[in-house]
């Protein structure tokens, strides 16, 4: 069990990295010349979509980043460091990442199912992580951990939609991510949300420190 927890915890890690890294390459100059940016010319046009973009990603890759050190032990056993990081991640969820989510899941343009899939993930995102924060202030720890692993695996699925449309497209050769993009919108999100409830299932509540 140990050795599992290990193995996630490092992919984990080092797909955030990747994408925090990639993201800052290719979108952090605010010019708007990337491939996708131009894809979504029109939507970028009506003036509402750059910005929810914009909030969206920067506020991802914040979030992403703090959300994996919570559950380190060591963040974890400092109290004050672990509220603050806390409440960055929810203000970061609530009024940046998952707003612009939700004007970005308007201009997609890839049927309903796809549509529903990110309008679920992003809804699920803002309860589960609305919960966790209600939970927390009521002193009640393990259902807030709880609620942490499923806001955090809704999240990592900004890393996990990257990889696949990377595996769609490249490595599955023949197997194009237009054509499969609904179980592509799917899979990002809904393994994740597995490996949290199995981790809730499993993993032992995490104990403070005595000093």
């Amino acid at each position: 069990m140990k050795l599992a927890l290990k193995v996630l915890w490092y992919t984990v890690f080092f797909w955030v990295a990747i994408l925090c890294v990639g993201t800052f390459l290719q979108y952090f100059d605010f010019k708007g010349h990337s491939s996708f940016l131009q894809i979504k010319h029109a939507a970028v046009k009506t003036g509402w979509y750059l910005p929810a973009f914009y909030c969206q990603i920067i506020g991802s890759s914040i979030i992403l980043f703090i959300g994996f050190f919570q559950f380190s032990k060591k963040v974890y056993n400092n109290r004050p460091l672990h509220k603050t990081l806390g409440k960055i991640y929810v203000f970061g969820v609530l009024f940046f990442a998952a707003p612009g989510a939700y004007v970005m899941t308007l201009f997609v343009n890839r049927g309903a199912g796809v549509f529903t899939s990110f309008l679920l993930q992003n809804t699920l995102w803002v309860v589960f992580t609305l919960a966790a924060w209600l939970l927390v202030i009521k002193g009640r720890i393990n259902p807030h951990i709880k609620m942490m692993r499923r806001s955090y695996a809704l999240a990592f699925g900004a890393v996990t939609l990257r990889l696949y449309i990377f595996l769609f497209t490249v490595v599955g050769s023949g197997v194009g991510f237009a054509h499969n993009y609904l179980i592509i919108a799917f899979l990002s999100w809904v393994p994740n949300l597995l490996v949290a409830e199995w981790l809730n299932y499993t993993a032992e509540p995490p104990r403070l420190s005595a000093k």
